[in-house]
């Protein structure tokens, strides 16, 4: 017989939160969850404008790299953008125990991500030998697959740190300085670019139902000890 997995923490943070600080939060929970005195984590939260390069990076595809902050990361992938109505969720769980290998569980990451979007209203699905949740699109005589939420995982100790970024209604401009995960010949889009009124709060909601049906429990978390949020005088616009 199985034993039941314990229930995850869930913290939604509100206000953007710098990039820096959530990595070295992140590094210390991570290390908590491995030696069994902290538990698993899903952390939601924004990030000022930022520019971020995985470790698959290309100097080429940082085309404005004067534009926002770029910060090097340890994350799989390459350039990604980080900003304002893009909801970010570090996911720090288990992964052996949960899901036994590394690819099992970014392809659970994308079905998380998928059936979202679905009870938002939004089809999106996967794309052969690429990462990350995309929806088809036509317009100008054509069909393209518009990228709505990328995802970049590390492990450490069979913990995973970093996680999802789906957008929600970021300023899609602000992409135009990276060649985003390296795709040229595709987009980028967001909820509000589709058409959907979902906010920040709804995304939050229909993660949060979606993983429990999925993955098991959660639990709400303890915010004290989280890193402070940015100051509007703090904030970099582009």
């Amino acid at each position: 017989m199985n034993t039941p997995l314990p229930p995850v923490e869930w913290i939604s943070t509100p206000g953007l939160v710098p990039y820096e600080a959530a990595c070295a939060f992140m590094a210390e929970r991570v290390d908590a969850i491995a030696a069994g005195t902290a538990a698993e984590l899903i952390w939601l939260i924004e990030h000022p404008p930022l520019y971020t390069a995985g470790t698959s990076a290309k100097t080429a595809d940082l085309l404005e790299p004067g534009r926002f902050p770029v910060h090097a990361t340890g994350r799989g992938g390459q350039y990604t953008y980080h900003g304002p109505g893009q909801r970010v969720g570090y996911v720090m769980l288990d992964v052996k125990r949960r899901f036994g290998d590394v690819r099992a569980y970014v392809g659970a990451l994308e079905a998380w991500i998928i059936e979202t979007l679905a009870d938002l209203g939004i089809e999106a699905g996967t794309v052969p030998g690429r990462v990350g949740v995309w929806v088809a699109r036509s317009g100008n005589g054509r069909d393209t697959r518009d990228k709505i939420a990328a995802i970049g995982v590390r492990l450490r100790r069979w913990v995973s740190s970093h996680g999802f970024s789906l957008n929600v209604a970021p300023d899609l401009a602000h992409f135009s300085g990276i060649v985003p995960c390296g795709i040229h010949d595709d987009g980028v889009t967001s909820l509000a670019d589709l058409g959907s009124a979902a906010g920040l709060a709804d995304v939050d909601k229909a993660l949060r139902a979606v993983f429990e049906r999925r993955f098991g429990t959660t639990r709400d978390g303890d915010a004290r000890g989280l890193p402070p949020l940015l100051g509007a005088h703090q904030l970099v616009s582009g």
